[in-house]
């Protein structure tokens, strides 16, 4: 008697987004199962990486991220030119990072104008990540949302504080929210709501559930975007239906152990090795939690990750 494997039934789908503009445009999400269930379900889009880009020159990243853009960093749209050309990026996320009041505080219209040249040196689909400081990222993200209209931007973090004036602008220039919530399915569901409410389009909406790098509290956001792909596919929540984007370069690289040095740290081994496989194995447990949209840093890590997708989407 042939043994038959117990298979889940799944009544929910994870909705398709369009990304960006073009030929280039893509589109992610279409899931009908649990991440990477192909014996229950289809996972016809892949997920996707996108290279960082930081609108100034980083001042605190370890030499091993560093080293790749080196001759680059000062020219964030040279930075994302390089990404797509020699690395082969086919989505690049420019992190405001200038902007946040506590540090260089930069205007609006100075992070618009930034914008606005890595929007033209590349042709690939775009996300715009502000400060974390609500109020003025909803300055920023206003600016350029309206500089850029029509261009189908990710522009976020959008939280609850802020989600009307950056959602009104996303639905009167015609760009995608990534509605961003502190690790909580319901506060994610609940912003969720707020944006629809508001007017903005499902086909419109991504969720940021917030991580963390593996070993400071991944293993928390893993349980969360778990429970909201489950609440989407099997509990038929509408409001969880939307594709997942995780922020992890930045978390994995802020480290201390991304950062020691070889001398710092003798007994954890080549720097260079230890970055990098630290966030290829952080983008690899977020995509087996439901992430479909990865922001990643180091070209080694992503290729790594290149190479896992294909092996485990390969027909």
């Amino acid at each position: 008697m042939a043994l038959e494997i117990p298979k889940v039934s799944y009544s929910g789908k994870i909705k398709e987004i369009v990304l960006g503009k073009g030929d280039k445009a893509l589109t992610v999400g279409g899931e009908t199962s649990y991440p990477f269930y192909l014996f229950e379900g289809q996972m016809s889009l892949k997920p996707r990486i996108a290279m960082e880009v930081y609108d100034s020159t980083p001042e605190d990243w370890p030499p091993a991220a560093l080293e790749p853009f080196a001759d680059v960093v000062s020219d964030p749209a040279a930075w994302a030119k390089k990404c797509v050309d020699t690395y082969g990026a086919e989505m690049i996320a420019l992190q405001l990072v200038s902007t946040d009041p506590n540090g260089e505080n930069r205007s609006a219209e100075e992070a618009a104008a930034v914008t606005k040249k890595v929007v033209e040196a590349v042709d690939v689909p775009i996300i715009i990540w502000g400060c974390n400081n609500a109020e003025k990222d909803t300055e920023v993200l206003r600016k350029i949302a309206e500089d850029c209209a029509g261009r189908n931007l990710m522009i976020g973090p959008v939280t609850e504080a802020n989600y009307k004036q950056i959602g009104a602008v996303a639905i009167g220039y015609e760009h995608t929210v990534i509605a961003s919530t502190p690790i909580d399915i319901n506060l994610a569901k609940q912003l969720n709501i707020l944006l629809g409410n508001l007017g903005v389009p499902d086909g419109r909406i991504l969720i940021d559930p917030t991580t963390g790098s593996l070993g400071y509290g991944l293993e928390y956001c893993y349980s969360v975007m778990e429970r909201i792909r489950m609440a989407a596919l099997t509990q038929e929540d509408e409001r969880l239906q939307f594709p997942m984007v995780c922020n992890l370069g930045k978390e994995v690289w802020k480290t201390k152990e991304a950062k020691q040095s070889r001398e710092e740290a003798p007994k954890l081994g080549d720097p260079v090795k230890r970055g990098v496989l630290m966030e290829a194995a952080t983008a690899q447990l977020l995509l087996l939690a439901g992430a479909d949209i990865l922001i990643m840093r180091h070209p080694e890590a992503i290729g790594l990750i290149k190479d896992m997708l294909n092996d485990l989407l390969a027909a």
